[in-house]
């Protein structure tokens, strides 16, 4: 909240871009930083080792680095919230500091 606009400190990964292109595009785009909406080329597919283990792996060094990133400009950081999906299928991941 510099200029009287509220930003919210959120991060945005999901391992395929439809899900987030949705927020990128959509009523709220003004609302999210873009360079904090993080996506992958193509999704696991439902596939829990291809997730953790190749497509997600080129992923999480971009997702840490704006997650210390967002988290260093934080003057009194109190905790994560992270949602993700339990399940199969395509939600998308936020990580929200306050």
């Amino acid at each position: 909240m510099g200029n009287g606009t509220y930003v919210p400190r959120t991060i945005y990964a999901d391992l395929e871009p439809n899900v987030v292109d949705e927020v990128r595009t959509g009523t709220y785009r003004s609302l999210f930083h873009p360079e904090l909406m993080i996506t992958g080329k193509e999704d696991a597919s439902n596939n829990y080792a291809r997730g953790h283990y190749t497509v997600g792996k080129e992923l999480i060094d971009q997702v840490l680095d704006k997650v210390r990133h967002v988290a260093d400009n934080c003057s009194g950081l109190q905790g994560f919230l992270v949602f993700h999906s339990f399940g199969a299928g395509t939600d998308e991941s936020k990580i929200d500091t306050q």
